[in-house]
Parts: C-alpha cells; structure tokens; sequence
C-alpha cells in the first residue's frame, strides 16, 4: 500500500470518528485538550450499560479509580429496573397499574418513594401553572402515540379526554399516605420524570460505594454526572446536538454534580396536510407545541430536569425565564421555530458563563449569536 493511499486513509478514518455523532440523539460527551496542541492522556473510561425504560441505561466512570466499580455500577442498574418494574404502565402487575385500576373507588396506600414522587409531581405541575401532568395519559392515548397509531383527534374528542385530565383530581392523604382519584378515567404515567428518578436513584448507590467521579446516561435524553472526567477539569462537558441539522452541535454544557435533560420531538412525530404534530402535548389545551423544537434543562437532580424539559417545552419562553430567575439552580436552553421564514432562535435562561461556554454556527465554528440561520 503506498504512502498516499495510507495517508487518505488515515484521514478519513480520522474525520469518520471526530465528527459522527454518538448515538444518543441529543448530547454527547466529549473533551478537547486545552490548549489545542497540548497532549493529554486519555481516561480509561469504563461504561456498563443495560436496557430498561424503552432505552440503554449506561454507567461510565474511569476504570483506574475505581478498579471495583463494575459491580456496584451493576447494582445501581438493579435500582432502574426496579423502578422500572415499579412505576411501568406497560406492565400490568406494576403498582401504577394497580393504583390506575383501583384509585377511583378506593384509597390506595402507597410506600415512602411513591408518595413523595407524587407529591413532587404535583407540586410541579402547579409551579409551572399544569405544563407538565401525570394524569395526561388519554390524551397521549388519544393522539395514538401511545400504540403508534397516530392520528388527529377531532375537538370535541380532546375536550372529552380533557375532562379526565388535570392533578386536580389526584387527592393525596398525608396521614394515611393513601391516594386516590376523585374522577373516573383517571390514570397516572410517570413517563415525564421517570428516567430522571432512575438516575437519581443509581446515583445514591454509585456514592454509597464511595464512587465519586462518573456519568450515568438514561435513554435518548437524560444525563446525571458527578465529580470530575478529569482530575484537573472540574465537571463533565457535554455537546448538544443540533436538534434539525444531524452530525452538528449546537452548543456545549459543562455539568459539575448536576443532571441535564432534553426534551424533543425529531424521533416522534407524524405528517397532516403539511402540519408537523409532535408527541409532546400540552396537558391544558390537548394539542401538541408546534412552536419548541427542542429543550435542554440542567438542574441539580435528574428527576427535576427530566420534568421541566417537558413542562418548558409546552411552555412560552416568557414563562421559562421567569422560572429560572425564580428557581436559580435550573437553567434552559431552548430552540424554537421563528415566525421569520426560514429562521430558529436559541434562548438560554439562568446559565452561567462557566456552564454554557459557546455556540456553534452550522458549520461547528463558535458563535456568541442565539439567533442562526437555517438554510
């Protein structure tokens, strides 16, 4: 083989792995060496993955640190499928198909971390004024997302499902640590914080075991770190991928002992006479956001991010940036379609510089701009 075959080779393997996105649809993690020409020894990242909650489940943590860690990231892993088998409406032995099934006749009692998930559930969806709500599973099952028979629902079918939508009718008993429903048709899915509580939860076993440094990844959206990928690099740097453009970053987020969730319809969608209907719908008007593309929400725990990209995503960015200014540990990133033409705008609330570093323009040079041009 002569050089120069060698060389091309070379290169296009080298522009293959630089620029292909992971393939998480959204984020991805990556380090540069700083400055540029600098050497830097690659971390012996060690990942261990399994499949749960419709998606891969992946454990990463550097392999000199923690020689043991493949056991306890096992073990932490146990704690998503147990929640899993917990909290699934898929599964009709889980006790949220119980309590779907029974809540409406009768109290239901309920352990520790499923009252607290509830009652945080519904603090939140009257902090966001009922962007996000656990009881809109008829109208998800309405639109047909939920067994991928898609289609449009006339008005008066969405008023109807509406009826029995709303944490209104969800009553929790404090003394009895019961619940239960005060309209028929209610039903609970956790969907919204689901992955973001299984990361939480694998975390506290990671730092039970005196794991320190590592990164937890949940599905296509949802991302917990703690500690530093390196000693002498606080945090953990993530590349946001661009949410209309494949292969392009939108911008990059540096996480230290924080969590990130996005928020997204690229996979989910259909077609209607030349209207895009995405999956996420509005649970106070039964129809889904036409005007967010994608949200992007750092927080301190993963169960607060994972909600709060759904609840901002159906949110007006007025609302958002109140919310972050009142609520300074959360911070938003959020792209959405413009009303000029061919044009997407970027809004970022409550970032600090140290946390959003830089954009990047569709060619992946860096941009300060939060308006870029589509073609």
């Amino acid at each position: 083989m002569n050089y120069e075959l060698c060389r091309f080779i070379f290169h296009f393997l080298f522009f293959i792995f630089y620029f292909k996105m992971d393939r998480r649809d959204f984020f991805q993690s990556f380090h540069r060496a700083e400055p540029p020409m600098q050497e830097v020894t690659p971390v012996p990242l060690l990942a261990v993955s399994r499949q749960a909650m419709a998606g891969e489940f992946e454990v990463s943590f550097d392999k000199t640190l923690y020689p043991w860690g493949t056991e306890i990231a096992i073990a932490a892993l146990d704690e998503v499928q147990r929640l899993e088998r917990k909290l699934s409406v898929f599964l009709p032995d889980s006790q949220v198909s119980y309590i779907n099934k029974v809540a409406a006749f009768d109290p239901v009692p309920l352990d520790d971390e499923l009252f607290e998930l509830i009652r945080f559930c519904l603090d939140l969806s009257e902090q966001t004024g009922g962007a996000i709500d656990i009881t809109s599973t008829p109208l998800w099952k309405l639109w047909g997302f939920a067994d991928k028979k898609v289609r449009i629902p006339t008005a008066s079918e969405i008023a109807n499902a509406l009826e029995t939508v709303g944490s209104r009718f969800v009553e929790l008993d404090d003394a009895t640590r019961t619940i239960r429903f005060t309209r028929a048709g209610v039903q609970l899915n956790f969907g919204c914080v689901g992955k973001g509580l299984a990361l939480d939860a694998a975390s506290r076993v990671l730092e039970n075991a005196e794991m320190r440094d590592f990164q937890i990844h949940g599905g296509l959206s949802s991302v917990l770190t703690r500690g530093n990928f390196r000693q002498n690099e606080p945090g953990w740097t993530l590349g946001v991928a661009h949410p209309v453009y494949p292969g392009q970053r939108l911008a990059e987020i540096r996480l230290v002992d924080e969590s990130l969730g996005t928020s997204g319809s690229q996979k989910q969608f259909f077609l209607h006479q030349n209207r895009r209907y995405g999956h996420i719908l509005d649970p106070r008007t039964g129809y889904p956001s036409e005007q967010t593309l994608m949200v992007t929400v750092v927080a301190r725990s993963a169960m607060l991010a994972d909600a709060l990209s759904t609840a901002f995503y159906v949110m007006q960015p007025a609302e958002v940036e109140v919310y972050c200014k009142a609520h300074p540990d959360v911070a938003a990133l959020l792209v959405l379609a413009s009303e000029q033409g061919s044009r997407f705008e970027v809004n970022s609330f409550g970032f600090s510089e140290a946390q959003l570093g830089r954009y990047y323009e569709l060619n992946g040079t860096m941009s300060t701009s939060i308006v870029v041009a589509s073609e």
